[in-house]
């Protein structure tokens, strides 16, 4: 049998984070649409910014985020301590993910062929970098968290409460879209969002399996049990 590769939680961590900004950023670039989850922050972005110019897509997903994890107290009736480390979490994934858009921004190419290649990257590297995050202790974004929790406190199938928070995070994203720009006028959900629908569930779950068979997970520090602290 083949030896796999040790690839400590915490690298894990900051493997998923990069290549989750890097492949968000990609898929802005490209404007074929974003993912259901993160559409609600870009569109937030897109309206807030046009009058306060400041105000970047990565702001609008710690905003956002802090806005659910607030929803999730609130449904738990208590503040766990890896509610906070999830809003940490989405405070440096946002600073991430505006350093990504910068840099992809400086890319000269037009055109739809440059269009489709940055949103096939932007999908695989986004799945890349969940299925990373799911082999880290460190707390996930709000958005995860949202998902466990509630299907942990609910004894529900953790897959039909994501689908159902996707679905959700979907119709939100075309209420705010009519909202903020009106109708006929879509903006962050087009025909991306259903390609990413249909295949980032079994994306991530061939990252997944793909990290499993080479790579082994282990613990650089012992802090493991500080996350898992109620």
């Amino acid at each position: 049998m083949k030896r796999r590769m040790i690839c400590f939680s915490e690298a894990a961590y900051v493997f998923g984070m990069i290549l989750l900004a890097l492949g968000t950023a990609f898929m802005e670039k490209a404007d074929f649409g974003m993912s259901m989850v993160v559409a609600p922050a870009y569109l937030l972005h897109l309206k807030i910014s046009q009058y306060i110019p400041g105000f970047t897509f990565g702001m609008a997903e710690y905003v956002l985020q802090a806005v659910l994890i607030f929803c999730l107290s609130v449904i738990m009736r208590r503040l766990k301590k890896g509610y906070l480390f999830s809003f940490v979490t989405a405070v440096l994934y946002g600073f991430i993910l505006d350093f990504c858009i910068s840099l992809v921004n400086l890319m000269p190419f037009t055109g739809i062929p440059f269009r489709v290649i940055c949103f096939a990257l932007g999908m695989i590297m986004c799945t890349a970098g969940v299925a990373f995050l799911f082999h880290t202790y460190i707390s996930p974004e709000a958005y995860e968290l949202f998902v466990k929790e509630i299907s942990e406190k609910y004894h529900l199938e953790i897959g039909r409460v994501k689908t159902f928070y996707d679905l959700t995070s979907c119709l939100i994203s075309v209420l705010l879209s009519f909202l903020f720009f009106g109708f006929g006028h879509f903006e962050a959900v087009k025909a991306g969002t259903f390609v990413c629908a249909l295949l980032n569930g079994w994306l991530i779950a061939q990252f997944s399996g793909l990290y499993d068979r080479t790579l082994e997970f282990r613990d650089a520090l012992p802090y493991r049990r500080v996350f898992e602290q109620e």
